[in-house]
């Protein structure tokens, strides 16, 4: 019978730690040899388009210096790599009913309790996506693209933590490992 009490509770916890992660894509171009990139440089026309605060560009971007850096990339004037950030945001609205009452098992029956019970909650998140596109800058055409989902905070103790993780999420998917 325990177990049964803490069933609702695992998959609550289940279901915040899922909705507290970032889902990750990326694409490549199969035909390219990713060895020789070794050095890179932000796309500053791309990066000017970008419509969020700047305070969250150059989050973004130290984020992704952090990451190239640690994968061995040095930034430089006459660059391999050009890096281009592109995001998108909406609001998600959740509503969840809630009723509660004592029952006679698990199946149809009649509650009195049932009546009375019910809650409703309404709650909203912003949903971001976020972009990096990385450009061969002799040939000028974009060569990977990483993607990362999840929702954002407006907690300002919280935004470097999280963008860290949506970068670092992403970048770990680069360079492909081809199969």
């Amino acid at each position: 019978m325990k177990t049964f009490k803490l069933v609702p509770v695992f998959l609550l916890l289940l279901l915040v730690a899922a909705c507290d992660t970032v889902s990750v894509y990326s694409d490549y171009d199969k035909n390219v040899d990713f060895a020789p990139y070794k050095t890179y440089a932000y796309f500053k026309p791309g990066i000017d388009k970008v419509e969020i605060s700047d305070l969250d560009k150059r989050r973004i971007l130290r984020a992704i210096d952090e990451q190239m850096q640690a994968k061995g990339f040095t930034k430089s004037d006459n660059p391999d790599l050009l890096v281009n950030i592109f995001t998108k945001s909406r609001e998600q609205v959740d509503v969840n009913q809630f009723s509660a009452g004592w029952g006679y098992g698990w199946g149809w029956g009649w509650n009195p309790y049932m009546m009375y019970g019910g809650q409703t909650t309404v709650t909203t998140s912003t949903q971001g996506t976020l972009y990096i596109d990385l450009i061969d800058a002799k040939k000028k055409e974009m060569i990977w693209q990483g993607e990362g989902q999840g929702t954002l905070t407006r907690n300002i103790d919280k935004k470097d933590q999280k963008i860290t993780e949506f970068v670092g999420k992403i970048l770990a998917q680069y360079p492909p490992v081809k199969k």
